[in-house]
């Protein structure tokens, strides 16, 4: 994980929780990270969403690890289907609330990162 610059908070998450990333992981965040515009196609359950949902909550948890986040919207992620916007929360909790917990472990800090469909 440290070849993607991952906050270590989130990249300890990853690893506790998946091990390695998949191909479209491992090719994706590079890219992702560089600023680069990205289109990750793959199967079903290959990590494609998590690709770039992990991408933007590391930025946004280095952010709130340096000063208080703003209380706006800061990504957003068009659905293309109601069930699937459903599933997506319920798969954002989890990471966000167990790095959250991780950084306030390691950093004393309380980083509100939020996720609403």
């Amino acid at each position: 994980m440290q070849a993607f610059r991952f906050h270590p908070a989130v990249a300890r998450w990853f690893e506790q929780t998946f091990g390695s990333p998949t191909e479209p992981q491992a090719r994706g965040w590079p890219a992702i990270q560089s600023g680069g515009h990205v289109l990750i196609s793959a199967p079903t359950g290959s990590g494609k969403t998590l690709a770039a949902f992990l991408a933007s909550l590391d930025v946004l948890f280095r952010e709130g690890v340096e000063a208080d986040l703003p209380d706006e919207m800061q990504v957003i992620y068009v659905s293309p289907l109601k069930a699937l916007s459903n599933d997506i929360r319920k798969n954002l909790q989890e990471p966000l609330t167990e790095i959250r917990a991780l950084l306030h472990k390691t950093e004393r800090r309380d980083v509100d990162v939020r996720a609403e469909v």
